[in-house]
C-alpha cells in the first residue's frame, strides 16, 4: 500500500482508472468462473461415483481423483503444450498435427485438471460424512433417486462447494505459471509484465491490490454464504448403515466418464512429459539438472526447517490456551497462504529493497517468504497431533517436579513427532513446486527445477525442459502418495 500510493494523484488516477484494468478483471473471474464450471462437470459425478455408488474399483477412481495434484500447473501447461505444434507429440506418434493450447481454452483445461482435486475432496469427503438416514427419510416421502439427489444430497454438500469453490477460486487468482505459458492476461500474468517488461513498479503495486481484493472478496463471500447455516443432525437417533446406489443403465456411461477424465488429466500428460524425456541425452543436462535439484532443496529444506520451528508454537497456543488473541495469531498465519504468490513476493521485494536492502535477492530471504507463505500448511498437521495429545499428561509431568517447558519437551513433543513430520515434509513439496516466489525473490543466476520447466517451455523446448519437469513430478507424487495412503483403508 505505501508503494501503491506513493504517486502523485495524476499518477494515481492514470493507474487506477485504465480500461486495461476492466479487461483484467473480466479475464480473471472469467477464467475463474470457467474453471468453477469445470470442475464441478468432473468432481461431482467422480466424487458420487466413488463414495457412494457401487461401481467396481472405487480404490482406483479415488487414487485417479487426487493424482492431478501431483502436477503443478506450469508442469501440466508444458505436458499439454508439447502434445502440439509441428514438433508435437501427436505429431510424431500419429504425424496430426494438433493446435497447441493457448489463451483462454489452454488456461481452462490446465488449471480446471490442476484443480479440480481440491473440490473432489471436499465432495467425496461429505459425501462419505453424510447421514444416509435423511435419503430415507427423501424416499419414504415418495421422491426417487434424482428427485432425492437435487432436493437432499446436493443442498447438503453446500458446504463442501464453497469450501472447494474458494480454493479453486484462490488457486486461479494466485496462477503465474499457466496463465504466462499459454499467454492469457489476468492480473497475476499483468503482474509480472509490469514488473519485469515495463518495470512500472506503481502500477504493478496496484495490481498487486487488486488481486489481494479479489482474495479478500473470496474469502468474505465464503464466510457469509454459510454463515448460520446448519448441516448436522438435530434430532437423535443413530445413523443409518450406508447403501451404495445400483448404477443399472448408467453403468457403461460411468465407466466411459471415467475413462475419457482418466485419458485427458492423466494418461495424456504424462505420455508427453514421458515422450520429451527421451528425445535428450541425459548427460547434455546432468549437470544443470543436478545443479537446479539442490538450488531446490537448499532453499526448500531450511524453509521447511524455520516454518516447522514456527507453526509449533502457533499450533500449541492456538490448541491449548484458545482466546481471541490466540484465534487471531491463527488467522494471522493464514494471510500469507491467502495472498496470492505474485503479490506476496512483490511485497517482499518492496520491503527488501527500502527498509533490508542487504537481504535483496539473496537466498535468506527466498527461505523467509518461503517460510511465511506456506506457515498455514505447517500449522494444520502440527495442530491434528496437538488434539490427539492429552494435556493431561503434561500436568502429570508438572506434578511430579517438571518445569512447563521440560513437561512438554519431554512429554507431548514426542507425540507430535508424526505431526512434525508431516508439516515439514508438506513444506519442502510445496516449496519444491513454488514458481512465483521463487522468480522474483530468488539470487542472480540461482535457477530451481521449477524456473527451469518454465522457462525451457516459454521457449518451446520441451525436451530440454522434461528432466526437470519428471523430477517436480515425481517429488510431488510422493505427498500424493503420502496423501492418499491415510485414505486407502478408508475406503
Amino acid at each position: 500500500m505505501i508503494r501503491a500510493f506513493g504517486a502523485s494523484a495524476e499518477t494515481l488516477n492514470d493507474v487506477v482508472l485504465r480500461v486495461r484494468n476492466l479487461r483484467l478483471l473480466a479475464n480473471t473471474l472469467l477464467l475463474t468462473g470457467g474453471v468453477l464450471v469445470l470442475d464441478t462437470m468432473m468432481a461431482l459425478p467422480l466424487a458420487y461415483l466413488s463414495a457412494r455408488s457401487n461401481i467396481r474399483a472405487r480404490k482406483l477412481i479415488t487414487l485417479l481423483g487426487v493424482i492431478p495434484l501431483a502436477m503443478p500447473g506450469y508442469v501440466m501447461a508444458y505436458a499439454f503444450m508439447g502434445l502440439g505444434g509441428y514438433n508435437g507429440t501427436f505429431f510424431h506418434w500419429f504425424g496430426v498435427i494438433v493446435p497447441r493450447p493457448s489463451g483462454f481454452w489452454g488456461s481452462l483445461l490446465v488449471l480446471s485438471i490442476c484443480t479440480f482435486p481440491y473440490l473432489y475432496l471436499n465432495l467425496r469427503t461429505a459425501l462419505l460424512g453424510m447421514d444416509p438416514s435423511i435419503e430415507e427419510a427423501s424416499r419414504s416421502l415418495g421422491h426417487d433417486a434424482k428427485s432425492t439427489f437435487f432436493r437432499v444430497i446436493l443442498p447438503q454438500l453446500k458446504p463442501a462447494f464453497l469450501a472447494g469453490f474458494l480454493l479453486v477460486s484462490l488457486h486461479v487468482f494466485g496462477d503465474f505459471g499457466t496463465v504466462s505459458l499459454m499467454r492469457f492476461e489476468t492480473f497475476s500474468y499483468a503482474l509480472y509484465l509490469q514488473y519485469v517488461a515495463a518495470y512500472d513498479r506503481i502500477y504493478a503495486a496496484w495490481l498487486a491490490l487488486m488481486l489481494l481484493a479479489l482474495t479478500t472478496a473470496a474469502l468474505v463471500l465464503e464466510y457469509r454464504l454459510l454463515r448460520k447455516a446448519i448441516f448436522y443432525r438435530l434430532g437423535r437417533g443413530a445413523s443409518r448403515e450406508r447403501k451404495y446406489l445400483e448404477l443399472g443403465s448408467w453403468k457403461f456411461p460411468a465407466y466411459a466418464f471415467v475413462v475419457l477424465f482418466s485419458l485427458v488429466a492423466i494418461l495424456l500428460p504424462l505420455s508427453s512429459i514421458g515422450y520429451w524425456l527421451n528425445e535428450v541425452p541425459f548427460s547434455e543436462l546432468s549437470d544443470d539438472l543436478l545443479s537446479s535439484f539442490w538450488n531446490s532443496v537448499a532453499a526448500s529444506a531450511p524453509a521447511a526447517l524455520l516454518t516447522t520451528l514456527m507453526a509449533l508454537p502457533i499450533a500449541y497456543v492456538g490448541v491449548r490456551f484458545k482466546s481471541n488473541l490466540t484465534n487471531l495469531l491463527e488467522r494471522v498465519a493464514y494471510l500469507g497462504y491467502a495472498t496470492p504468490p505474485l503479490a506476496f513476493a512483490l511485497a517482499f521485494v518492496f520491503f527488501s529493497l527500502y527498509v533490508t536492502p542487504f537481504l535483496y535477492q539473496t537466498l535468506l530471504l527466498l527461505v523467509i517468504a518461503y517460510s511465511l507463505h506456506f506457515l498455514a500448511e505447517g500449522i494444520g498437521p502440527i495442530r491434528s497431533s496437538l488434539y490427539q495429545a492429552p494435556p493431561q499428561l503434561e500436568d502429570a509431568a508438572k506434578s511430579l517436579g517438571y518445569s512447563s517447558f521440560k513437561s512438554f519437551v519431554k512429554v507431548t513433543l514426542p507425540l507430535l513427532t508424526g505431526g512434525i513430520i508431516a508439516s515439514a515434509s508438506l513444506v519442502f513439496l510445496s516449496a519444491m513446486k513454488e514458481l512465483s516466489i521463487t522468480f522474483l525473490l530468488s539470487p542472480i543466476g540461482f535457477n530451481t527445477l521449477a524456473l527451469n520447466v518454465w522457462s525451457y517451455t516459454g521457449e518451446a523446448m520441451f525436451a530440454e525442459a522434461a528432466p526437470f519437469a519428471f523430477t517436480i513430478l515425481i517429488f510431488s507424487t510422493l505427498f500424493v502418495g503420502l496423501l492418499f495412503s491415510r485414505e486407502w483403508n478408508k475406503i
